[in-house]
């Protein structure tokens, strides 16, 4: 019987900016359809993960592959190919300030593949946004001509969920996906972000610090200290697991095997 190739497969990815290690020798498999979910504190080496996941940063070692291939062994042209088959959700939406609700929903339609010859009409595009919009609980005929500023914390969010699902992307990341919101917005967007995810059968990732964001969105989780991977498993066995450094990270206890630097004057 032979293995399915993960849809994602890192393997001794490690990256330093001179002195500081921020990835140390880190290896993880993304089954496709799968959620993931990774934890840990600030400076723990998650960004630059995604980064390098994403292709905007070439590690000083290891490999990703995606769905088998290397993606530093690719062409610009077969990178950039890549990066068209994945959504972002960004930590503060990211949204254009420019450009109103509809058309920040169908940018990478509208914009983001020039080179493709069937690219989709403003019509085309228009009708794609207000479908999504709807998926994530926004009325079209309300919000499609509205600007960013306009609208509340939760909303913006909710839009640049329903960016990041537009194109029907195979892979979609989230970054810190419920930061700067209450917790009863947080479990709403949580519930969206399932909810697309599993209706596209697309495979996620999430970086988050918010415990309870990451069971709900994720099926498998794991931990990065100091730029390296300490543990994996089940994300709903992340409160019960007893390794020491995860126990504390998501009990959030001072005493145990991390130490916070504190400078009160």
């Amino acid at each position: 019987m032979t293995q399915s190739v993960p849809k994602i497969r890192i393997r001794n990815l490690s990256k330093s900016f001179g002195s500081n290690h921020v990835l140390r020798d880190v290896s993880m498999d993304v089954e496709a359809g799968t959620s993931f979910v990774i934890i840990g504190g600030s400076g723990s080496g998650k960004s630059v993960l995604l980064r390098c996941i994403l292709g905007l940063m070439v590690p000083d070692s290891g490999s990703i592959e995606i769905d088998g291939q290397n993606i530093f062994d690719l062409s610009s042209a077969q990178r950039n190919e890549k990066l068209q088959q994945m959504g972002m959700l960004f930590q503060n939406a990211a949204l254009f300030d420019s450009l109103p609700i509809w058309q920040n929903v169908a940018f990478a339609l509208l914009y983001g593949h020039r080179k493709n010859k069937s690219k989709v009409s403003r019509n085309e595009a228009y009708d794609t946004a207000c479908r999504v919009l709807e998926l994530v609980g926004l009325d079209p005929d309300i919000v499609g001509y509205l600007y960013p500023d306009e609208l509340s914390g939760g909303m913006q969010k909710r839009v640049g969920l329903a960016r990041a699902i537009a194109s029907k992307p195979e892979i979609i990341f989230f970054d810190e996906p419920t930061t700067g919101l209450d917790p009863i917005m947080g479990a709403v967007i949580d519930e969206l972000i399932k909810s697309c995810v599993d209706q596209l059968g697309s495979t996620a990732i999430a970086i988050t610090h918010d415990m309870a964001s990451a069971q709900r969105i994720g099926d498998h989780a794991a931990m990065l200290y100091k730029g390296e991977l300490i543990w994996q498993g089940k994300a709903n066995e992340l409160l019960t697991t007893n390794n020491p450094y995860v126990h504390q990270f998501t009990h959030g206890l001072r005493q145990g095997p991390i130490n916070v630097e504190t400078k009160i004057k």
